[in-house]
């Protein structure tokens, strides 16, 4: 999908989220734990209170769940500690092949912000360097399958590298100080890398391949609750329409939210899509691969249709 024709979507569930509250059906809900991390639309939302602003005339409060990558967050959510939050493409598919009880709610394009890094006086200069090389990424994360496919790309297989599961904050100082060769990372921690730890993009993500984060739902909060999900996916896509043209604002709510200084947060901000939107054919099609090639790679245990936990609100 074009991003245009995706922000086009987004815009049009926009419309919904600007219905006042007396509008809405009684949600029977208390609380809404929301998943996040240190970047995207769910910080900016956090920041700026819109969900707060939006579910308090109901009665409902916000809680807000802080996680380091997606997979931990997956976890959370499958226990039903959390309802909704926002990972990229590869923490869902882990999970669903675990048996978690997600559901896709919506998506959002990533046009930038991720990808490779090695040290500026690093050997390594093409993906074909790699080979031996020990790559430092979160397992089941985003940037798993950027190694992955960059690998592909090269012509080299997953056994040619040492893969080195790292959470961001742990891989950080083993990056600076020359225990990995090489970083497989997003936003803002691929800022982080880039300005103030001596790092060289080898690869951007989207030179790569075509890739997708994920509004996430807990299953049985999805199920009982539909009119609140569509709520809150309404919220966020007004959040990210309005995102789009602030992008100063944007990363002064990202680095107020996450303590993150300003200036890498700005790098984050004006390289980011925020467009939200459905999970399309297309959407379904890309993160099918992604399972796939995780399969194939015994990287999960089972084959996976990602089409089957995609949720549809059908209580319209």
């Amino acid at each position: 999908m074009k991003r245009r024709d995706f922000l086009k979507l987004s815009l049009g569930s926009a419309a919904i989220a600007a219905l006042p509250p007396h509008a809405r059906a009684h949600t029977g809900v208390k609380e809404i734990r929301i998943g996040y991390q240190k970047n995207g639309v769910l910080v900016i939302a956090r920041q700026r209170a819109t969900l707060e602003n939006h579910f308090s005339p109901q009665g409902v409060d916000v809680k807000w769940v802080e996680f380091s990558s997606g997979p931990p967050m997956m976890e959370a959510m499958n226990v039903g500690s959390i309802d909704y939050g926002a990972v990229g493409d590869s923490p869902p598919v882990f999970a669903q092949a675990a048996g978690a009880a997600i559901v896709y709610a919506a998506g959002q394009p990533i046009t930038n912000g991720q990808g490779i890094l090695v040290q500026q006086n690093s050997a390594i200069r093409t993906i074909a360097d790699l080979k031996g090389g020990r790559i430092g990424f979160t397992k089941g994360s985003s940037a798993h399958n950027v190694v992955v496919q960059t690998l592909e790309k090269a012509g080299l297989t997953y056994k040619d590298i040492a893969p080195v599961y790292l959470t961001p904050p742990d891989a950080g100082p083993a990056f600076a100080n020359g225990s990995i060769d090489a970083w497989a990372i997003w936003d803002p921690y691929f800022a982080i890398g880039e300005t103030k730890q001596n790092g060289r993009i080898l690869v951007n993500a989207h030179e790569i391949t075509k890739t997708n984060s994920f509004y996430i739902a807990n299953r049985e909060f999805a199920r009982n609750h539909a009119p609140v999900l569509q709520q809150i996916i309404d919220v966020t896509t007004s959040t990210a329409a309005w995102a789009e043209s602030h992008r100063d604002e944007v990363a002064k709510s990202l680095s107020a939210v996450t303590g993150i200084a300003l200036d890498i947060q700005t790098i984050a901000a004006n390289r980011s899509s925020f467009a939200v939107g459905p999970v399309t054919d297309d959407v379904i099609a890309t993160q099918q691969g992604v399972a796939d090639r995780f399969f194939k790679l015994g990287l999960i245990p089972r084959q996976i249709a990602i089409r089957d936990i995609v949720w549809r609100n059908t209580q319209t």
